[in-house]
C-alpha cells in the first residue's frame, strides 16, 4: 500500500468561519496528526485562488488524500472531488470537515470552545481519511426523452425547449385541453398580455412532431432510475406503457376556493380567479368594488404569502379603472408585497389611477354585509362603512395535495408541510429533485407568476439537457453493497429502503441495484445479520472517528 499523504486545507469562509474560530492554532494543530504532510488556510477555499490552492497542494506534495475543513458537503463537495479528480486524485480518498454549520455557527458565542471543537472535528477527518478506499463511478445508458407531468405553461414552455432541440417529449396533462391556470386568466402582468396570446403557445405544442400529448391522463406508476425510467399511465381507462430518461414535475397549483370566508358565495362575493372569467366573458358592470387580500392565507392553518395576490389584484383593479374611470375600487390589505422596481411602479401607478389602498389587521378582519364592507381603520380608531356592489378576495394558490401526495411517492421526493413539493437546494439546485434524472417546476414548488413559472421551466429543460444529450450518465460509487455469506433473505432490508433499490436477481440472491442506491444507510443500520456495507461509509471507517474524538485534546 502507498503511503498516505494527507493534505488538510482550511477555510475561513470570510468571517463565518474564522469570526469564530482560531483558524491559525487549528492550521498549527493539523499539523501535528497523522500522515498529515501539508496544511493550508484559504480566505475562501471554493474560490479560483482556492481551488487552484488545492491543485498545487496536490502537485507540489504527492497528496494522495485530501481533506477540506470548511462548511457543507451538500452544497460543495462535488466541486472538490472534481478538483481531486482532475490531479489524479480518486475523488472519493476526498474528505470534507463541516466546521463551518457543525461548529461556528452553533458556537459563535464561544470561540475557545469552537475552536476545541473545529480541532477535533479534523482529527475525526484525518482518522477516517486514512481509511478511505478508492471507488469508480459507473456508466448506465440513457434514454433522449423526457416526461412532463402536467400540460400548464410551465410543462408547455420545458416541452417547446426540449422538443425543438430533437429530443422526444411525452407530456401527460390530466385535464382534458393544455393550459393549465393560465385558461382562467384575463390579462397578464408585466404589460397587460392577453393570455391568449400566450396560449398560442398550445397550437405548437399540438404540432410539433417531437411532442406527444397524453390529456385526460395520469399517472399510475413509476419505476427505474435516472435515464431508464419505467412509466404507466392511464387514459380513457386502458393503461399506456413508455420509456424515458429524465422526468419534468409540473403538475401547477389550484386557487383556493374560501368557502365560508367573508359571505362568499361566487355571485357577489367572489375570487379574482372568478373575476378574471368575468372579463373574458365581457359582463362586468359593476362600479363600486372591494378587494380583500390576504384572504385564507398568512394564517395559522396557511402561514406563507402566496407572493402574487397583490399584484392580481392591482392588476385587475387597474383593468377596471381603465374601462371606467369613475368606477370606485378599493383594495383592503395586510400590506402589500411588490417584488423589484417594476411591480413598485405597477403599484405607485394603479395609486395615481384612483385605486384606494387601505389597511386592516390580522386581529380584526374585515366584514361582509349584503350591500356594504365594514372594516376598522387603525388610524382613525374607528370602524368605516364601504358600500360595494362586488367583493372580490385575493386567494393563496393551493396544491392538489392528495395528487402531489400519491405522485411524490411515486417518484421518491418530498413535499413540505403544505404539499409544495421540494427543491434538492433552494439556491444551488432550484428545479433539481435529491434523486437523479427528476425535475421540478412552476407552482408545483411554491407561489410564482407566469414569466418566473416559464422561467423555471426553461431552467428544468437545461437541466434534462445535460443528461438526454449524452448516450450515458455517470452514477454514484457510494452506495451499499450486500455480503452473500451473512445474508439470510429475511429482506428486512426490501421494507426499509425509501428508494426500492434491493431486491432478488434470478438465482434467488438479495443485491442492491447501485444505480438507484443513495447510500443513506438505512438498510445498514437495520440488517439482523450485519450483511450490508456502505461503501464509504464502512464500519472501520466509522469507529475511526469514534475513536479520535474520544482522544484527550486541550487548547494549551
Amino acid at each position: 500500500m502507498d503511503e498516505i499523504r494527507l493534505g488538510v486545507f482550511i477555510c475561513h469562509c470570510g468571517t463565518n468561519i474564522a469570526g469564530f474560530i482560531d483558524v491559525a492554532s487549528v492550521e498549527e494543530y493539523a499539523k501535528t496528526l497523522p500522515n498529515v504532510v501539508f496544511t493550508q488556510r484559504n480566505l475562501y477555499t471554493c474560490s479560483e485562488t482556492g481551488l487552484l490552492a488545492i491543485k498545487n497542494g496536490i502537485k507540489d506534495n504527492n497528496l494522495n488524500r485530501v481533506i477540506v475543513a470548511a462548511c457543507t458537503p451538500r452544497t460543495h463537495e462535488p466541486l472538490f472531488r472534481g478538483i481531486c479528480n482532475e490531479m489524479g486524485v480518486n475523488p472519493y480518498f476526498f474528505e470534507f470537515v463541516n466546521i463551518r454549520e457543525q461548529c461556528s455557527w452553533v458556537h459563535q458565542k464561544n470561540k475557545k470552545k469552537a475552536t476545541l471543537k473545529a480541532r477535533d472535528l479534523i482529527r475525526m477527518g484525518v482518522a477516517r481519511a486514512a481509511l478511505l478506499q478508492p471507488l469508480e463511478k459507473f456508466q448506465i445508458d440513457v434514454e433522449p426523452s423526457t416526461l412532463i407531468i402536467g400540460g400548464g405553461i410551465t410543462g408547455m414552455s420545458a416541452a417547446t425547449v426540449l422538443a425543438n432541440q430533437g429530443y422526444h417529449v411525452i407530456i401527460v396533462e390530466k385535464d382534458t385541453e393544455l393550459g393549465g391556470q393560465l385558461r382562467y386568466h384575463y390579462l397578464l402582468y408585466p404589460g397587460d398580455m392577453e393570455s391568449e396570446k400566450l396560449l398560442s403557445i398550445r397550437e405548437e405544442i399540438l404540432t410539433n412532431p417531437n411532442i406527444e400529448v397524453h390529456t385526460s391522463s395520469t399517472i399510475k406508476n413509476i419505476d427505474g432510475y435516472i435515464g431508464n425510467f419505467d412509466i404507466t399511465i392511464l387514459k380513457d381507462k386502458k393503461e399506456l406503457k413508455f420509456g424515458v430518461g429524465t422526468i419534468i414535475v409540473a403538475t401547477g397549483t389550484d386557487v383556493l376556493k374560501p368557502e365560508g370566508l367573508f359571505n362568499y358565495d361566487g355571485k357577489r362575493v367572489i375570487t379574482q380567479k372568478e373575476l378574471e372569467l368575468i372579463f373574458k366573458n365581457n359582463h362586468f358592470n359593476y362600479k363600486k368594488i372591494v378587494m380583500i387580500q390576504c384572504v385564507g392565507s398568512r394564517n395559522k392553518e396557511r402561514p406563507y404569502c402566496s407572493s402574487i395576490c397583490c399584484m392580481t389584484a392591482m392588476k385587475n383593479a387597474r383593468i377596471i379603472k381603465k374601462e371606467n374611470p369613475d368606477a370606485e375600487v378599493v383594495i383592503l390589505n395586510r400590506d402589500i408585497y411588490t417584488s423589484g422596481t417594476y411591480q413598485e411602479t405597477f403599484y405607485r401607478e394603479a395609486r395615481e389611477m384612483g385605486i384606494i389602498f387601505t389597511r386592516y389587521t390580522e386581529s380584526n378582519p374585515p366584514k361582509v354585509t349584503k350591500d356594504s364592507v365594514i372594516y376598522y381603520n387603525e388610524s382613525l380608531k374607528d370602524d368605516i362603512e364601504i358600500k360595494c356592489d362586488l367583493v372580490v378576495l385575493s386567494t393563496p394558490l393551493v396544491t392538489y395535495h392528495e395528487e402531489s401526495e400519491k405522485l411524490s411517492k411515486m417518484l421518491k421526493v418530498p413535499l413540505d408541510e403544505f404539499g409544495f413539493f421540494l427543491e434538492a437546494h433552494v439556491k444551488l439546485r432550484p428545479v433539481d429533485f435529491s434523486n437523479d434524472g427528476i425535475f421540478v417546476a412552476g407552482t408545483c414548488k411554491w407561489p410564482a407568476n407566469v414569466p418566473e413559472s416559464i422561467s423555471q421551466g426553461y431552467a428544468a429543460a437545461s437541466r434534462v439537457t445535460r443528461i438526454i444529450s449524452k448516450d450515458s450518465f455517470t452514477v454514484e460509487g457510494a452506495t451499499a453493497w450486500i455480503d452473500q455469506e451473512k445474508c439470510i433473505g429475511c429482506e428486512v432490508c426490501f421494507k426499509k429502503c425509501g428508494y426500492k433499490a434491493i431486491t432478488r436477481d434470478e438465482e434467488d440472491h438479495v443485491i442492491v441495484r447501485t444505480v438507484l442506491c443513495k447510500g443513506c444507510g438505512v438498510c445498514s443500520t437495520t440488517c439482523p445479520q450485519h450483511a450490508i456495507v456502505i461503501k464509504h461509509y464502512t464500519d472501520d471507517q466509522v469507529d475511526s472517528q469514534i475513536s479520535a474524538l474520544l482522544e484527550v485534546d486541550l487548547i494549551e
